[in-house]
């Protein structure tokens, strides 16, 4: 029996685990995810996956690194505001692929080695922006913050229909609420890439007119007029 087991486990690896791991966190969600629902769509014991992973602690940071690993840091040749955008719009586009394990992974405080080497890259693009330290740090964190929330509400949020147990059908919402009734044609799931990069190129455009207001070059490589 002890060699059957042994056997399985030598059969069972991380990539294993970590893929079956993400389909039962999209098919289950965070809530309903287990190490035994996990064991049980790799047809193994629990105690084999302990054996890669003391906890699940441990296999959810080796999920987020596994994430933040497939992302690249824009080569310094490109103009600032395309490697930023670039940045941007990867990170988002990973996420949306596990809208299940989004809201995990932009609320999980990245500090282990293979996550910080990203987040160093990401961190070094802004200052290649010539703000300067303080004001690097603060507009990666405001365009964090944009990021994050977006993502939160097209995965977990919005996205995912009304929240209210009392709900209004359509001909109240246009009698009683008219701003919002035509305001929500542009809050569908269609529309949310156009509204995202809207915002995005809102931030930037400030950026690059601070840029531009230090008598530096613009970030898309242009010399900017205050």
């Amino acid at each position: 029996m002890e060699k059957a087991i042994n056997k399985k486990r030598a059969k069972l690896s991380r990539d294993m685990i970590e893929t079956a791991a993400f389909e039962v966190i999209e098919r289950e969600g965070l809530i309903g995810f287990s190490m035994r629902k996990l064991a049980q769509a790799l047809g193994c014991e629990a105690m084999s996956i302990y054996h890669h992973y003391p906890s699940q602690a441990h296999l959810f940071e080796a999920l987020v690194e596994r994430l933040i690993c497939e992302l690249e840091i824009p080569p310094d040749d490109l103009p600032w505001r395309h490697r930023a955008k670039a940045v941007v719009s990867d990170y988002r586009a990973m996420a949306r692929a596990h809208p299940a394990f989004a809201p995990f992974l932009v609320t999980y405080r990245m500090n282990s080695p293979r996550c910080l080497k990203w987040l160093d890259g990401v961190i070094g693009l802004f200052e290649d922006g010539g703000f300067g330290k303080e004001r690097s740090a603060r507009m990666f964190r405001a365009l964090g913050y944009y990021l994050m929330g977006a993502i939160l509400d097209e995965t977990a949020g919005y996205a995912r229909g009304p929240s209210a147990v009392t709900t209004v059908d359509d001909e109240q919402l246009r009698r009683e609420f008219p701003y919002v009734a035509a305001a929500g044609t542009y809050f569908s799931t269609g529309e949310f890439d156009k509204t995202f990069e809207m915002g995005l190129d809102m931030l930037l455009d400030e950026m690059e007119r601070e840029v531009a207001g230090n008598g530096q070059l613009g970030l898309s490589g242009v010399r900017q007029k205050p």
